[in-house]
């Protein structure tokens, strides 16, 4: 297994410091602020390790409240809302120097049979047949903002092997093009077969790319490259199938609006043999600097 996803597990990896009262670190960020999919992730074992093993996550809905200190530690509460019969409710509350930074809801189920369709999965090249991180970010470093920030980038991903499909913002800025986005990931390593520990790690992984579609619209870069001002507002997930993190997951990815300083990103996670595993809704801050 690869150092930086045992890192990253370890991270997951929540302190219990009461029963319904949980400690959380975080790591290096490409920012100076805590990585949104990091504690959403976080908030999500803290909400799963309160319900009982035969519930699977189904859903979460999120807010980012403030911005996120790195350097504190986070305490996440839980609130056990609800436990039926068939379903599980969880709130949770991420708090640091005494304010909430981040609230989420998230729903457990037992498994049983229904009614099944899905939307088809869209056509993407082969994983395999893309660049790496370590090999299609340095063709780019010239439109950062510093020498840096490829450093910052890789560390921040080396957990997770994330491949685009095309071209990413940073790539073509000043360009408009089509509101969509692709990219394959999985971890750099195998997992356990806890599938609470593969829904928090897509939940990870979700955070890094669903705004790249807002940018593409309007040829902008985003941070990196300091054409835009963002940040996550909030997030909702909606795990429809079981998947694996450490296996070839399809991130296809659009933006049906942008205003208002804020931008809509849409999404469907496929896995490699097409079957539709999570819907993804995200909205974010998106200014351009005055």
């Amino acid at each position: 297994m690869h150092q930086a996803l045992e890192s990253l597990l370890d991270l997951l990896d929540l302190e219990r410091i009461e029963e319904d009262i949980f400690r959380g670190r975080s790591r290096s960020a490409v920012v100076p602020r805590v990585f949104g999919g990091q504690v959403a992730a976080q908030a999500l074992v803290a909400a799963g390790r309160t319900v009982p093993a035969d519930r699977m996550a189904h859903s979460l809905h999120a807010y980012f409240l403030r911005m996120g200190d790195p350097g504190a530690p986070i305490v996440y509460t839980v609130d056990r809302i609800r436990d039926g019969a068939s379903f599980t409710t969880r709130r949770v509350v991420a708090i640091q120097h005494g304010q909430p930074i981040f609230h989420l809801s998230a729903s457990f189920q037992t498994y049983e049979e229904g009614m099944e369709h899905q939307a088809d999965m869209p056509p993407a090249p082969d994983p395999e047949s893309l660049p790496t991180a370590a090999e299609m970010l340095p063709r780019y470093a010239d439109a950062f903002l510093d020498e840096g920030v490829v450093d910052r980038m890789l560390e921040a991903r080396a957990a997770v092997d994330l491949r685009y499909v095309d071209v990413p913002p940073w790539g073509t800025v000043g360009t408009p093009r089509e509101p969509r986005s692709q990219v394959w990931f999985r971890t750099n390593g195998k997992l356990a077969d806890d599938p609470l520990l593969h829904v928090c790690l897509a939940t990870y992984v979700s955070d890094m790319t669903l705004l790249d579609s807002v940018l593409l619209a309007h040829g902008r870069g985003g941070w990196a490259v300091g054409d835009v001002v963002g940040a996550s507002l909030d997030h909702a997930m909606w795990f429809h199938r079981p998947f694996r993190a450490d296996e070839w997951l399809l991130y296809d990815q659009e933006s049906p609006s942008a205003s208002g300083g804020r931008g809509l990103g849409q999404a469907r996670i496929y896995t490699q043999d097409g079957r539709l595993a999570i819907t993804v809704i995200q909205e974010g801050v998106v200014r351009v600097p005055r």
